[in-house]
């Protein structure tokens, strides 16, 4: 099985790089055939969307898409020193997200196939 990491950096909104992120993410885990592992690390401004019961604009929500993300077996994690940095730090986050750490973001990268960063 290929693990793929995806490390986003980019806010949720203003921009489209964290919907494509998570949509390649989705089309990846949804696969039927040569199903990858998949580890999303949330950095900087992209933290935000852990944050549960945000509306867009278009009705879509990141809360859905992570949530899929979850229940297709992806790996949702967050940076601590950018969650803290933010004031998210004791803020309930969507379930199946959790507080990570540089360590960890290292561990997932030595052990990836790919990364790709957005």
């Amino acid at each position: 099985m290929q693990n793929i990491l995806f490390i986003v950096n980019a806010p949720p909104y203003g921009s489209e790089l964290s919907l494509s992120a998570m949509r390649l993410a989705l089309a990846l885990a949804g696969k039927e055939e040569n199903k990858p592992q998949i580890t999303v690390f949330l950095m900087s401004d992209a933290t935000v969307m852990a944050l549960p019961n945000q509306q867009h604009a278009s009705g879509n929500t990141m809360q859905e898409m992570i949530e899929t993300l979850v229940e297709l077996g992806g790996v949702v994690k967050l940076c601590r020193t950018c969650v803290q940095s933010r004031g998210l730090l004791d803020l309930p986050l969507i379930e199946g997200c959790s507080v990570g750490n540089l360590g960890e973001l290292a561990d997932y990268t030595l052990a990836a196939d790919k990364v790709l960063t957005f």
